[in-house]
């Protein structure tokens, strides 16, 4: 009876830690912005749905994400220390000289924001890499 007990209480503890972190999502919100004097495109992820404008004068599309992508968001930003982003380095530098356009990855989460430092547009810091690939993958659609 202890060791049905005992695994009961490990299952429920489980169960609750893992649906913690999905709440924690859903008061998250993404931000990736890429700009440059002719170039303009922002994707806003929040709450399973995201937000994405081509251009300066254009009014946002939302559509919904489905929950493959999702997950694959949500597995990819806990690899993320949102207090190391502004320290992040950029691997190149052509947006100095007009070569790309400026990439930033902004996140406020829990009425905190982070944001990293910019670089160059489709070259993200490592570190990030994998989720902001995920978010551009929005414009592609």
């Amino acid at each position: 009876m202890r060791i049905l007990s005992l695994l009961l209480l490990t299952i429920f503890i489980g169960a609750g830690c893992s649906s913690q972190k999905k709440a924690d999502m859903t008061a998250t919100e993404i931000e990736y912005t890429a700009l440059s004097r002719g170039y303009y495109k922002k994707i806003v992820v929040h709450n399973q749905t995201v937000s994405v404008t081509n251009g300066r004068d254009t009014q946002a599309v939302e559509s919904k994400i489905d929950d493959a992508k999702w997950d694959k968001i949500v597995t990819e930003f806990s690899k993320i220390n949102p207090d190391s982003l502004s320290t992040l380095k950029a691997p190149t530098e052509k947006r100095t000289y007009d070569g790309a356009a400026i990439g930033n990855l902004k996140i406020v989460q829990n009425q905190k924001t982070y944001e990293t430092s910019g670089f160059d547009n489709g070259f993200p810091p490592k570190e990030i890499e994998k989720l902001v690939n995920l978010l551009v993958d929005f414009t592609k659609e």
